[in-house]
């Protein structure tokens, strides 16, 4: 038997002869009181995009950032899709302050100040996030590449354009998506043209997937490491950064293995390990588009020809994009462990 269950057993006798004593008959002493329970309170906290960076919600502020976790005290939430509301329950009374955990964040969001609440007397708490890009277009994300990201193969003419946008627009309840592909161009020629699009479109994002067309370039194909690619698309993400744009930086996605000659997609396979150092390099967001091609499972119903995506294809590149785009701060740097451009150490 348990010591304490010995304890309490030899115990018992002497507790009932006292109350005996005490009372004249059996009944045993009354228990302690339960100690006072603490109250607390409820606070709900919006986590929005703070466009011009003033630190107020303004009404043409209409973007949100959810999947944010919020601190308040002992309180904690989570900001939902759309609406960047969080419920933060459990909060005990005191002079708080209101913050985010930055780990929480998308990537190159960066958090403001935390906010001092009174608790109770606070109901609500607006937080802003900011992102580093200047004098560009929030919310615009334009893609940049060749035929790929100027949607050939798909039904709409759109590629991923709309898919990309169905997805992005409910979950930060605002949000726009152009593209700029040149069929048939490779990324030396992509990188020669990176100014003169920022200047038409200063987008405050952009979606770089360059590289399909370096491998019918002979040089390339007798060595990956003496390709242009790399540079090329150095001066991609560097040109974009210098302007204040954010990049994500996507590996090359496979061709079609039903109709690719032998070895295109095993040239791929190894130049996306370039490219993905590269993201490390640069610090820069990526959108392993490759493996989530490969992910999908059958890769030619993937496609409309050798290598541009049908419409299935097209939807896997934008939930691709999105994954990179609002995946947590944590898990981006758990993928890149050097990855923090635009971001807070």
């Amino acid at each position: 038997m348990p010591s304490g269950f010995k304890r309490l057993r030899q115990a018992g006798p002497l507790l009932v002869g006292l109350a005996g004593a005490a009372c004249g008959g059996g009944s045993s002493s009354p228990s302690a009181p339960p100690p006072p329970s603490v109250p607390t309170y409820s606070v709900t906290a919006t986590v929005f995009y703070d466009e011009n960076g003033n630190g107020q919600l303004d009404p043409s502020e209409g973007a949100r950032v959810p999947g944010v976790e919020v601190v308040i005290g002992t309180g904690t939430g989570t900001s939902a899709p759309g609406t960047g509301l969080a419920a933060v329950a459990g909060i005990r009374e005191g002079a708080l302050s209101a913050g985010v955990r930055t780990e929480s964040m998308p990537a190159y969001f960066q958090p403001s100040p935390p906010s001092s609440v009174q608790v109770p007397g606070t109901s609500e708490v607006r937080l802003p996030l900011t992102l580093p890009i200047g004098d560009n277009n929030p919310n615009l994300y334009l893609g940049y590449g060749d035929s790929i990201t100027a949607g050939e193969g798909s039904s709409d003419g759109q590629g991923y354009v709309v898919k990309l946008l169905n997805l992005l627009g409910p979950h930060f309840a605002r949000a726009e998506v152009r593209a700029q592909g040149r069929p048939g161009t490779n990324s030396a020629e992509g990188a020669s043209r990176t100014r003169a699009s920022m200047g038409w479109h200063h987008p405050a994002w952009v979606l770089v997937h360059y590289g399909t067309n370096d491998w019918n370039d002979l040089s390339c194909q007798r060595q990956v490491t003496a390709c242009f690619t790399i540079d090329s698309l150095r001066k991609i993400v560097e040109d974009f950064k210098d302007g204040d744009t954010l990049p994500v930086l996507a590996t090359i996605i496979p061709a079609n293995p039903a109709l690719a000659p032998s070895g295109r997609n095993t040239w791929y396979d190894e130049m996306n390990v370039h490219i993905k150092a590269l993201a490390r390099e640069q610090n820069v967001s990526l959108a392993d588009l490759n493996a989530d091609f490969k992910a999908a499972g059958n890769l030619p119903a993937l496609f409309a020809d050798q290598i541009h995506p049908n419409d299935a294809g097209y939807q896997v590149m934008a939930q691709g994009w999105f994954k990179a785009i609002t995946r947590a701060r944590s898990a981006a740097a758990s993928a890149s462990p050097r990855f923090g451009f635009g971001l807070r150490p």
